[in-house]
């Protein structure tokens, strides 16, 4: 279908805020309007609905958002604006927070995964050394030892930490552990029979 002008699209938009009555992001309006006009068009009939004061537009951070102007309505309150205008500032503060500590969650679980691939590493080169013909010599295998029992230390270390960072997702997560660990991606020593081994 060919794009409707500008200002036919200018009037869809304050038709269709009017008629709902609350505040929409472009995004929202273009989809909601079946996609009939484009985001482009949608986009400059609200700035210059706005800019002609016919509608308000409201500011979140990187989000702009859209609404007929109330003075037009009989029921219009001004503090239950305020006071939802307080709740989405809430709302977008702990959305942040929560952002922010899945990130850090989420490095410390690639970081765990970084360090499993260089103990399987170490692991098979203790393998084929030991299985070697030429052994070697007392000191090497000794350093061998040590770097492997802080391997193991290390990967008990960092399994626990993964293992502490899923339970905190978990407690706001709506779905079970096994679908977290599926949506993150997440491979688990269990997922390939791999055992921790003793040192």
């Amino acid at each position: 279908m060919s794009k409707k002008k500008d200002s036919e699209a200018a009037d869809a938009v304050l038709s269709y805020l009017v008629k709902n009555n609350r505040p929409y992001s472009a995004v929202d309006i273009f989809t909601n309007l079946h996609k009939e006009y484009g985001k482009t068009a949608v986009q400059r009939s609200l700035e210059s609905l706005a800019s002609e004061d016919k509608i308000q537009e409201k500011v979140y951070g990187k989000q702009k958002v859209y609404a007929p102007k109330q003075d037009q309505f009989s029921d219009y309150d001004e503090g239950e604006i305020k006071k939802m205008d307080s709740q989405i500032a809430s709302l977008q503060q702990k959305l942040k927070e929560l952002q922010d500590k899945f990130n850090q969650q989420e490095n410390g679980i690639l970081m765990h995964f970084l360090f499993f691939s260089q103990c399987d590493n170490y692991k098979q080169r203790l393998t084929k050394m030991k299985s070697a013909d030429n052994h070697v010599s007392p000191e090497v295998k000794d350093q061998i030892h040590k770097n492997h029992k802080q391997s193991v230390t290390m990967w008990r270390k960092r399994k626990r930490m993964c293992t502490d960072i899923l339970n905190s997702i978990l407690e706001g997560y709506p779905k079970p552990k096994r679908q977290l660990i599926e949506d993150v991606g997440l491979e688990t020593d269990e997922d390939y029979g791999v055992v921790i081994p003793s040192i």
